[in-house]
């Protein structure tokens, strides 16, 4: 049998359930989910393999009109994962009407490969009427595309689009090593616990002016005292705007960031199987989020 292989690529608008729905067909975190806008910044690939096939998902950052250097650099990920993908997952909700980026949906529009349009958090729509209502007006829409009502969260439909995933991959060897998860690597995942816990704990435009940066990640360290134990130790930054913002983030006799820092570490010690010890600093740098240099530092150089 032929070994078949591709990049299925989810696009569509801010908080539609994008992060959940890959997390869910890769069957690993690999995405912060929360239920505030542009948390998810970059291009994510999630790798699921089998003895004839892999799929190379990618998360991506929800559309928009750019506002500073982060938000271009954050469509330029939009926009590689159309001209590379395979299959075209473009994921919608029961309350979107149309996705929020035209040029965007025009693009995914002509695009001669797969599409599907999911409509997501069917659990919520108050009647069959209205999920009715959303695959007829997207049918619409996007001519040609398969139309699937779905809940990422529930995992209804979902079994389904993986079946039609595998059908539609092209024949190719894999384009990853097989025993891989994703083509990030760990202090990637670090930052992006850390930045999830930062979108969970403060309001307003506090989580969307932090940048983190793990500076250092060390295994096995030995533990003080007499004890045999190891613990791996990281240092990471939290990057903000402005004097004020860092004020927030760090709060009252550093209550919130020990906040932050005590369940982040809990998801990390988690994530990777071992003890953490976690160290949390908080640096001012203004307009990092309008620096080329500083942005492809962080990693948005694509």
């Amino acid at each position: 049998m032929a070994h078949k292989a591709g990049f299925v690529n989810i696009v569509g608008s801010p908080n539609v359930g994008k992060s959940t729905l890959m997390n869910g067909l890769v069957g690993a975190r690999m995405s912060i989910i929360t239920s505030k806008h542009q948390t998810t910044r970059h291009r994510i690939r999630g790798l699921v393999n089998g003895s004839d096939f892999q799929i190379v998902y990618s998360d991506t950052p929800g559309v928009l009109e750019p506002k500073y250097k982060l938000h271009e650099k954050m469509m330029n990920f939009v926009s590689e994962s159309l001209r590379d993908a395979d299959i075209i997952l473009l994921v919608t909700d029961i309350f979107e009407d149309s996705m929020n980026h035209a040029e965007t949906l025009r693009k995914i529009t002509d695009m001669d490969v797969p599409k599907f349009v999911l409509i997501n958090k069917i659990d919520l729509a108050k009647d069959m009427e209205i999920v009715e209502k959303k695959v007829a007006l997207w049918a619409e829409l996007m001519p040609g595309a398969q139309i699937l009502p779905i809940s990422a969260l529930e995992k209804v439909n979902t079994d389904f689009v993986i079946q039609k995933i595998k059908e539609l991959l092209p024949e190719s060897p894999a384009y990853f090593p097989k025993d891989e998860l994703t083509d990030k690597p760990m202090r990637f995942f670090i930052s992006e616990i850390i930045r999830e816990k930062i979108f969970t704990t403060y309001n307003k435009e506090v989580p969307y002016s932090c940048e983190v940066v793990v500076e250092e990640y060390k295994e096995d360290m030995p533990t003080e005292g007499k004890s045999k134990k190891t613990i791996t130790k990281i240092r990471a930054l939290i990057i903000v705007n402005r004097e004020t913002q860092k004020g927030i983030i760090i709060g009252h006799q550093g209550s919130k960031l020990t906040k932050v820092g005590t369940e982040a570490r809990k998801d990390i010690e988690e994530f990777i199987g071992k003890k953490v010890f976690l160290d949390l600093y908080v640096k001012v740098d203004k307009d990092w989020k309008e620096k080329d240099n500083k942005l492809n530092q962080f990693g948005y150089d694509g």
